[in-house]
């Protein structure tokens, strides 16, 4: 069965940083396109980045571009977000997600998104 698990949340200062970390089970990581989002209480859920296959190319929000890197670690079957100079506006539960069939084509809307891991929780705050 197809499992994401996202790790590596918590609270830090503004201008802090933090790595999330998603790691796969059940499914080689390889070939899929991987997506980050975030969703802010009373807000829809917002498309942060993504990584295609193998690692070749990679997108971002304009909120979040020169502060966020996407990387992944296909030996670990893990992607990874390194979130820098955090601002209380990133604050939110971040998800990765994978699409059905392995390609979301670098998208950043979650419809093109099937597998949803359950979140972690990211609190930027003094």
């Amino acid at each position: 069965q197809l499992q994401l698990v996202e790790s590596g949340g918590g609270l830090v200062q503004p201008g802090g940083s933090l790595r999330l970390s998603c790691a796969a089970s059940g499914f080689t990581l390889d070939y899929y396109d991987i997506g980050w989002f975030r969703q802010a209480p009373g807000k829809e859920r917002e498309g942060v980045s993504c990584i295609g296959a193998f690692g070749g190319s990679t997108k971002y929000g304009d909120s979040v571009k020169g502060r966020f890197t996407i990387s992944r670690d296909n030996a670990r079957n893990t992607v990874y977000l390194e979130m820098n100079s955090l601002k209380p506006e990133d604050t939110a539960v971040y998800f990765c997600a994978a699409p059905k069939y392995g390609r979301s084509y670098l998208s950043l809307h979650s419809v093109y998104y099937q597998y949803w891991g359950q979140g972690t929780q990211v609190t930027v705050s003094s």
